[in-house]
């Protein structure tokens, strides 16, 4: 058994550890829907989902995957930029999932970028209650991803460090760009 797993492995377990039954969660890039299904899993029929996606064909395949777990209720799909989150949530969340980059399967010139990732960090900041996580998968290289990944990287250390924790984990040994993980947790 394999001890240190994948980012997005290791996103799934520490949101795991934080989002109980009944919590508020935000799927900040619904892509294909798969970390939408985990966290209405977790939440129970009592919590509620909202996951962004600007693309159609990923609000699409994500609700493809909501209805056929009979997870719909639980998640509101919306078709808009999660810079623009605040516009939809009030109530304050537990945890907000970030996979940045493109669409698995979809077009590379369809990727998320710094300028409005940031605006979603400042408003998920805002939205988490004390130790919420904002959990984020980085996906850089070839032909997308490298601008918003070093940006990024540069911005998070200028995050108030009274007010959150901010943790960046990578691999060091592994070839071809791996994903970065970070968290960013409300003190």
């Amino acid at each position: 058994m394999q001890l240190i797993k994948n980012c997005l492995g290791q996103s799934h377990e520490i949101v795991d550890m934080v989002v109980k039954e009944g919590d508020t969660v935000v799927d900040a890039t619904a892509g294909n829907g798969n970390d939408t299904v985990f966290l209405a899993k977790l939440v129970g029929e009592k919590g509620k989902v909202y996951a962004f996606d600007i693309q159609e064909m990923a609000l699409q395949k994500t609700r493809e995957k909501l209805v056929s777990q009979g997870l719909t209720q639980r998640v509101e799909l919306i078709r808009d930029g999660h810079e623009n989150m605040s516009k939809y949530i009030s109530e304050p969340v537990s945890v907000v999932m970030f996979n940045l980059g493109y669409l698995p399967g979809g077009n590379h010139n369809i990727c998320t970028r710094f300028q409005t990732t940031s605006c979603a960090i400042e408003a998920a900041m805002r939205l988490l209650k004390k130790n919420g996580l904002i959990v984020m998968v980085v996906y850089y290289g070839g032909d997308s991803g490298f601008e918003e990944k070093d940006t990024l990287m540069e911005y998070i250390t200028t995050i108030d460090c009274k007010k959150y924790s901010v943790l960046r984990a990578e691999f060091v040994n592994q070839p071809n760009c791996p994903p970065l993980l970070v968290l960013i947790e409300k003190l």
